[in-house]
């Protein structure tokens, strides 16, 4: 099975669905899907509200593996069900799209210009779980918030350290440096983190493969040593708060580059659509997403 999802995301044309918001941004996900927070009360209903969202997004037809090639779960998400299936089981069998984790418990304090994820004390057991749920990969984000060499140098350590634990346990990491696309030094942000990055990947082994989730430049092209360099199986866009729009059209502008969209894929999407309405939503971002992903 990990050689069949390992083929689809290397070869297969596509990208990748983020249904990861965690705890701290479920409130502001479910404001935009129609659902004020006088509709539930505490973790519980709140966690519930949200699996009702993203089940409707992952049954929906259009929503399948045809034009994506995974799906980013949060932790609460893949001990969920859908029509009786866990989820990752659900996404891969019924689905054929890859099933990936977040593992982050959130972000740090900022320091030095950027923000390193929290410790993940329970990163073995999480690892664990995921393998046995036929999950392929992880994810985990920091973000950089100004060109700061010494922070940028700081959050690339952590991902890789991190990554190569997930690596040993037999999951394909995704390392996650987002860049935020407020910061007033975007571009040297850029050139900082990628030659970090270089030098990261350069000294991995040849069976060591990571997935890189960046934020797409300003300069055209700017990732293609990653995109081509041996160790790495794929360079995700994440959408960073550009819209749906502006997201797909600098990624088409990023040969080689596919999207691992959250805020862009679930754009125009409410609980108050009838299933016409939301399926022809979502069939459009899909559309768009893909096309943008295919250059």
């Amino acid at each position: 099975m990990f050689e069949q999802q390992l083929m689809k995301v290397q070869k297969d044309q596509g990208f990748i669905g983020a249904l990861d918001q965690s705890g701290g941004s479920t409130p502001k996900v479910l404001r935009q899907f129609g659902v004020s927070e006088d509709e539930y009360s505490g973790n519980d209903e709140m966690f519930a509200k949200i699996h009702e969202m993203r089940t409707r997004i992952m049954t929906n037809p259009n929503f399948n593996g045809d034009r994506i090639l995974g799906a980013i779960l949060f932790e609460d998400t893949i001990n969920r069900k859908i029509d009786s299936k866990g989820v990752a089981e659900y996404l891969w069998e019924d689905k054929r799209i890859v099933p990936f984790l977040k593992v982050d418990k959130g972000l740090a304090d900022e320091a030095n210009g950027v923000q390193l994820m929290k410790p993940i004390p329970d990163l073995d057991s999480l690892l664990s779980r995921a393998k046995e749920h036929n999950v392929f990969g992880t994810k985990m984000r920091s973000v950089i918030k100004t060109a700061d060499a010494l922070g940028i140098r700081a959050i690339v350590n952590q991902q890789f350290e991190i990554g190569l634990h997930i690596i040993a346990a037999g999951l394909i990491p995704i390392i996650e440096p987002e860049i935020d696309i407020h910061c007033p030094q975007k571009a040297e942000a850029e050139a900082l983190l990628k030659a970090e990055l270089l030098n990261h990947l350069n000294r991995l082994n040849s069976n060591q493969q990571v997935m890189l989730k960046l934020t797409l430049p300003e300069e055209d092209g700017f990732y293609a040593e990653c995109i081509e360099h041996p160790n790495v199986l794929r360079v995700v866009a994440l959408s960073g708060g550009y819209s749906l729009n502006e997201a797909s059209e600098r990624l088409t502008r990023n040969k080689g580059m596919i999207a691992s969209f959250s805020r862009a894929l679930a754009e125009g999407l409410t609980v108050q659509q009838t299933e016409e309405e939301f399926s022809a939503t979502l069939n459009n971002s899909i559309e768009r997403i893909f096309q943008a992903s295919k250059t």
